[in-house]
């Protein structure tokens, strides 16, 4: 993911910003007790986990759902998933793992939220074959939708349908840049229960606003390939902690890096720390190749 990627992470601030003041209030009308994780990568091919499958490993995503709880689907952003294929990816893993997909970006990219009744509801019919493994569905918009456009935001969440959980991932800077326009979007998004995707990434800091609309908090960690990836981790671990006393229910948190070779390995990180914090059990992925590096 080269989405945010700069020439030099050294020179980037990546303090967390302190929360909207929206956050708090959002996560007290929760009345959670216990706090769900899901925790998990981009992908699941060999291509991109270096050094994470063992050698003769046949099907990845079996393997890879012994080692992880959930995946960010992206395959969907590429092309539309068939009931038949959800139901084979399903099928593959254990009862309690979790599938993100990202809405094909028919939608997103090519129509630009118009005139998408069919492809969205091609696309819901086919993610709910996932059952109780479909975890959330997010929309990406592309980097050039901007605020202009509003209606056709409020269209399609006004539309969307219900039954399916849907996040957002806004990525102009128009967006985070008016006030008046972030606070009319993200009241947009309290109105119809749809969750404000967060962005931790080193080019891109406008995207980590740090205002939640639900009480779930979705995550996209993008490691710029730095020792640093693992403090940013470390602070993100403190704020968590806040958040769930607070009332979090749930959190959705996927790592990524510019150049992928240790997400594995950020991720292992990351749960461990979780575990030790919370008293969880969640399982720590391990590497087939324990020499993987940055």
């Amino acid at each position: 993911m080269k989405f945010g990627q700069v020439e030099d992470p050294s020179q980037v601030d990546f303090t967390l910003p302190k929360d909207h003041k929206s956050t708090a209030k959002i996560l007290k009308k929760s009345k959670a007790r216990n706090l769900e994780m899901c925790i998990g990568c981009a992908k699941w091919n060999k291509t991109d986990l270096k050094g994470f499958y063992p050698k003769g490993t046949k099907d990845e995503l079996t393997y890879y759902a012994t080692q992880f709880n959930s995946i960010e689907l992206n395959a969907t952003f590429y092309g539309m998933p068939s009931e038949e294929q959800v139901e084979i990816w399903k099928d593959k893993t254990p009862a309690d793992f979790k599938f993100f997909p990202k809405i094909t970006n028919t939608v997103s990219h090519f129509r630009r939220l118009l005139n998408i009744t069919d492809v969205v509801t091609k696309f819901a019919t086919a993610v709910l074959k996932f059952d109780e493994k479909l975890g959330m569905v997010f929309l990406q918009l592309h980097d050039n939708f901007k605020p202009k456009d509003f209606e056709r935001l409020e269209k399609f969440i006004q539309d969307w349908p219900k039954e399916v959980p849907l996040a957002v991932e806004l990525r102009n800077e128009e967006w985070f840049s008016d006030e008046e326009i972030f606070n009319k979007t993200c009241e947009l998004f309290e109105k119809f229960k749809i969750t404000n995707i967060l962005v931790d990434t080193a080019g891109r800091r406008d995207m980590l606003h740090m205002r939640l609309t639900t009480s779930v908090a979705f995550i996209r960690y993008v490691g710029a390939n730095a020792e640093s990836d693992y403090t940013r981790l470390d602070d993100w671990l403190e704020r968590i902690k806040i958040w769930k006393n607070e009332g979090l229910e749930k959190l959705y948190f996927f790592v990524h890096q510019n150049i992928e070779k240790a997400s594995p390995l950020l991720s292992s990180y990351f749960i461990e720390n979780l575990n030790k914090e919370f008293g969880t059990e969640i399982h720590i992925p391990e590497m087939a190749d324990i020499k993987t590096k940055f």
